[in-house]
């Protein structure tokens, strides 16, 4: 199971072609962190923009963190906030995925490398 995170819909949404690509091949839908398109909501700059990003996640499915998600995100996030500089929202979408065993989708390997347990995979070249 792949979720993805907000850096891989930005680059779909702004037309990246082996963003586009890769998507295209999957066998299976990803999922999303409700936070992602938190997000990509929080970054539009204007209605239009919202409507575009709530189009863009419409057809995948969203999953939220469970309260030992959370758990664990509180703990990963007091540990590696300080040393490695992981943001909370990071923290929690980082526990969406180890909770159900998925791959994160991300490239953002910096903040994410430090969290035990989670496999991260940056799925196509930038």
């Amino acid at each position: 199971m792949y979720l993805l995170d907000t850096d891989i819909l930005i680059d779909i949404q702004r037309g990246h072609t082996p963003a586009i690509a890769w998507f295209a091949s999957l066998s299976e839908i990803p999922s999303i962190p409700g936070f992602v398109a938190m997000e990509l909501i929080q970054d539009a700059q204007n209605k239009q923009k919202v409507r575009k990003a709530l189009q863009l996640v419409a057809p995948l499915p969203v999953v939220w963190p469970t309260e030992t998600d959370c758990a664990r995100a509180l703990s990963d996030f007091t540990v590696y906030h300080l040393s490695n500089n992981v943001g909370l929202i990071d923290a929690l979408i980082a526990a969406c995925a180890v909770g159900r065993n998925a791959t994160l989708c991300t490239f953002n390997v910096k903040h994410y490398r430090v969290i035990p347990e989670l496999n991260i995979e940056q799925p196509y070249s930038r």
